[in-house]
């Protein structure tokens, strides 16, 4: 079965082929009106579930509007609809769901619930987020640098902030892509050693610090993301801004690195928190051309679980 749960978990020329498939439907469709369907209709006849228990814009539009051009359908259930793990099994939902639709793509909050959906499935199961890993956003995040300055093998890559579940999955990704990866932050909030380590296994260049001027000198690619969950309380809020904000990504710190250095960020932004105005709008900035992207490597990463 072609789940695509993580990027360590998939083989490096896996995710290459993917990458250059994304690209491949994303040049066929220079000039195209975004209602137009795809030549390919890779998904014609396929029914795809969508489930939400956690919120999202970015990925419902992506992956609704990626099957819709690839000629498929979407069922989507949110939290309250499906109520995953509530009154029937998580293993049982697995097994129903599997006799109706031909794809699942699950984005919850526990990664026990997506590994035990996709034990039990008998159709394939997209990772579309999970507290600890967002492989699709990584993904979106390796076309978009590839796109903008050539292959991003060798490049130093900083992310700045919370080791969070984004961070994660370049932790995967430095691996597998062979890129140097540098995590700056308080020590608090850094990312789990389980994530650290299996990149060091893979031979990849990690280091972590808290000193972002440190980390960021001679970057090819800083990266942010939002300090605060939507789920978080006040005072968690509160104390999170308080610690990160020597992390701002500004000009100022954005100076530290290459000229010609990238700035990304997966949105939704707190503008004025983790970034400035001045980096996000800036000329560095690619976070649009990233946001777009999750659309067209989706599509890919789709078509690879079907075997299309």
């Amino acid at each position: 079965m072609r789940h695509f749960l993580d990027i360590h978990k998939i083989d490096p020329e896996v995710l290459r082929g993917i990458l250059d498939q994304a690209k491949a439907m994303k040049d066929a469709r220079t000039g195209c009106p975004k209602g137009v369907e795809d030549d390919v209709q890779a998904l014609a006849g396929r029914m795809v579930a969508l489930l939400f228990e956690k919120p999202s814009t970015r990925t419902r539009v992506s992956f609704d509007v990626g099957i819709r051009q690839l000629g498929g359908k979407t069922l989507i259930l949110s939290g309250n609809e499906i109520q995953l793990g509530h009154g029937e099994t998580i293993a049982d939902t697995a097994r129903v769901l599997s006799r109706y639709v031909d794809l699942v793509m699950i984005r919850t909050f526990a990664e026990g619930s997506l590994l035990e959906l996709a034990r039990h499935a008998t159709v394939p199961v997209i990772n579309g987020l999970t507290n600890r890993t967002h492989p699709c956003q990584v993904m979106a995040d390796v076309m978009t640098f590839e796109e903008h300055r050539g292959p991003i093998a060798g490049r130093k890559v900083v992310w700045v902030g919370d080791g969070n579940n984004v961070c994660a999955s370049f932790l995967h990704a430095a691996g597998q892509f062979g890129f140097e990866m540098v995590v700056t932050g308080p020590e608090d909030l850094r990312p789990e050693a389980e994530f650290v380590d299996l990149a060091r296994a893979t031979g990849a260049s990690i280091e972590l610090n808290s000193d972002p001027a440190k980390a960021v000198t001679r970057a090819d690619l800083v990266v942010a993301d939002t300090w605060v969950s939507m789920h978080d309380s006040p005072a968690i809020k509160e104390r999170r801004r308080k610690q990160l904000e020597p992390y701002q990504v500004n000009a100022e710190l954005m100076a530290l690195a290459k000229k010609d250095a990238l700035f990304m960020h997966c949105l939704p932004a707190h503008r004025g928190e983790e970034a400035t105005d001045e980096v996000m709008d800036g000329p560095n900035s690619v976070i649009f051309d990233e946001a777009e992207n999750r659309l067209h490597v989706q599509k890919a990463i789709m078509r690879w679980c079907l075997d299309l």
